[in-house]
């Protein structure tokens, strides 16, 4: 074979520097964007762990607020989120943990809140009622009953991890 053969023309050679050059250049541009949309999706969620709320022994069977905190991670601030639930044992002895935001407006609701209507859940923005387990009362406001929380026990301590919906309250 000929020396010819193997030589590169000063215009492939421009090109195949410059399409390279060009190439990096995208690379270092898409990187960050590829990052950017596919991050949130491989990052593991913050605040799916369970949060200790209180000992087991101090639950009964009358509804009790417990409020507590869940950290939470918005981009580069982090922050502990305050939340609360309504905690107690029902006949069985499983122990319930109920979201305390009615679901007809979000507003914030109370056990025996309302001295017309004794042992249940009162609205006190529209009149929401629910029944202790936190099923809607018909005729009330709030079409869904409220959320529960994934309740866990572990050496005597109640944990709480994510509210889910009450499909079939217990």
């Amino acid at each position: 074979m000929s020396e010819k053969e193997h030589r590169v023309s000063r215009r492939q050679f421009l090109n195949y520097t410059l399409t390279g050059v060009g190439g990096f250049m995208a690379a270092g541009m898409l990187m960050p964007m590829a990052r950017f949309a596919l991050d949130p999706v491989l990052e593991k969620e913050a605040g799916a762990g369970m949060v200790a709320v209180g000992q087991v022994k101090d639950i009964t069977t009358e509804p009790k607020r417990v409020d507590f905190k869940v950290k939470q991670v918005d981009g580069w601030y982090k922050s502990d989120e305050p939340k609360s639930a309504w905690v107690y044992k029902n006949e069985s002895g499983d122990i319930i943990a109920l979201s305390p935001v009615c679901k007809h407006l979000g507003c914030t609701v109370n056990w025996n809140g309302d001295k017309a209507h004794h042992n249940q859940y009162y609205c006190p923005c529209h009149g929401g009622r629910y029944e202790k387990n936190g099923k809607n009362i018909p005729g009330t406001p709030p079409l869904a009953p409220l959320d529960i929380y994934e309740s866990q026990v572990k050496d005597g301590t109640l944990y709480l991890g994510k509210t889910k919906p009450n499909g079939g309250a217990k």
